[in-house]
């Protein structure tokens, strides 16, 4: 079985709302960098602006972390199906046929963005999306 490797860092945007999910977004895309997700990281491993993007997912857990975090879960055409937020540590999250990927957020961004069922997100992997993210914050401080 042949998996989709993606450059690993970029950011996740709600183009529907326009404000920005993470712009330091990393991608767990193999089975172990999927297993291990954020296990074990210190809470400051995920502040703000920051997120981790699991690639294929159905569903999480918070087993061995010690924060809070929000999950949006994604369609393969990266339209939010489901969301949770503030999901405590050692917790099964809920478990979403219709999505293909989660992204894993700092705690109140879904609440900070306004994210809801429908939005439409962009992510942007690779050396482009630090431009772009540049580009991006300049067009909002103009």
């Amino acid at each position: 079985m042949m998996t989709t490797q993606h450059p690993k860092t970029g950011y996740a945007f709600n183009a529907t709302r326009q404000a920005f999910l993470a712009s330091e977004l990393r991608c767990a895309d193999t089975h172990l960098t999927r297993l291990i997700g954020l296990m074990g990281t210190p809470p400051e491993a995920l502040g703000a602006g920051h997120g981790l993007w699991i690639v294929p997912c159905h569903g999480v857990h918070t087993f061995g972390m010690r924060y809070s975090i929000d999950l949006v879960y994604l369609s393969d055409k990266y339209e939010v199906v489901h969301t949770e937020e503030n999901v405590k540590p050692w917790r099964v999250a809920a478990v979403c046929l219709e999505a293909a990927t989660v992204l894993e957020l700092s705690p109140h961004t879904i609440f900070q963005t306004g994210t809801c069922v429908g939005d439409k997100i962009e992510i942007r992997m690779g050396a482009n999306a630090t431009s772009s993210v540049s580009a991006s914050y300049q067009g909002v401080q103009s």
